[in-house]
């Protein structure tokens, strides 16, 4: 059996570049780390190529980082089926696109303040590296608004996302040209979500791109301050806005038909879900349906 430590060294010289910095991350001498890497090579043939200032992994050296991952993955997955039993202690993981992440994360620290042993992590995400990272065990909840197609998931229903026309309080908008008057407040998804809501409320428009833009911002807990400061308006998922302090500067208006987006739970399909990622989902999904019901 490989010792666990020489694997650990193996791995942090692999990550850091060079031996020094490899053995300050440890917490370990440089000579070290030097002679778990040297018992390594006498097992499994040269694993490093030294230069100068770094080193460079060898095929064998490339194959023994991939079973140093694959250990720590079974580790991490022993660690949470041990603690699986308990639904009031142990992290609660869960990445998501900011727009609901705003939402579901205040709620998540309610729970962890009811039950201190409880640990959350949350990352706000774009939707591939939601899907990569529930694939690769780094977290064990995600939620997109595409449905993946892919055996290694389980994927379930979680709740609507409505789109949102969102101006300054007290604006009207009737036409195009009110909007043209205001100016688009843009984001990262910005164009995409503008050009399906508006190109339903206003068919034949000149389309988003064409409108003048007042500001671009990708921190998805700011978009609407210029907006509240009367700067332009924008589109966003109904989530967002309702998680904005400044309810009273703006508005969110209804000129045609809801555009909705369904969003999806997903997890690993091999091994069920922990009692605490149960617990957390129902909370999160009973505040889901109070706000925002599924619709036919």
């Amino acid at each position: 059996m490989v010792n666990p430590q020489w694997l650990r060294s193996f791995a942090a010289l692999a990550k850091e570049g060079n031996f020094t910095r490899a053995a300050d991350s440890l917490l370990l001498t440089q000579s070290a780390v030097s002679q778990h890497v040297k018992h390594l090579e006498t097992e499994y043939g040269q694993l490093i190529i030294r230069h100068p200032r770094h080193v460079e992994l060898t095929p064998a050296g490339e194959v023994l980082l991939r079973f140093y991952d694959e250990v720590c993955g079974a580790e991490k997955r022993l660690n949470s089926s041990l603690a699986a039993r308990n639904d009031d202690q142990g992290e609660i993981s869960v990445i998501s696109p900011g727009s609901i992440g705003l939402s579901l994360y205040p709620l998540l620290l309610n729970l962890q303040q009811q039950c201190p042993a409880l640990t959350v992590r949350y990352r706000f995400a774009p939707d591939k590296e939601v899907v990569d990272a529930v694939l690769n065990n780094h977290f064990e909840l995600g939620i997109v608004p595409l449905k993946p197609d892919n055996p290694s998931l389980n994927n379930e229903f979680f709740a609507n996302e409505h789109l949102e026309l969102i101006v300054p309080a007290g604006v009207s908008v009737q036409t195009w040209q009110s909007l043209e008057n205001l100016g688009f407040i843009n984001h990262p998804d910005g164009v995409v979500m503008a050009t399906r809501l508006l190109s339903r409320w206003f068919p034949g428009n000149p389309g988003v791109i064409n409108l003048p833009e007042k500001g671009f911002i990708n921190q998805i807990g700011l978009i609407l301050e210029p907006v509240a400061r009367g700067l332009g308006f924008t589109v966003l998922p109904r989530f967002a806005r309702m998680a904005f302090a400044r309810q009273e500067a703006i508005q969110a208006l209804e000129l045609g038909p809801e555009v909705v987006n369904p969003l999806w739970l997903i997890y690993r399909a091999e091994w069920p879900l922990s009692r605490r990622a149960l617990k957390a989902l129902s909370v999160l999904r009973s505040a889901c349906e109070t706000t925002q019901p599924p619709t036919a």
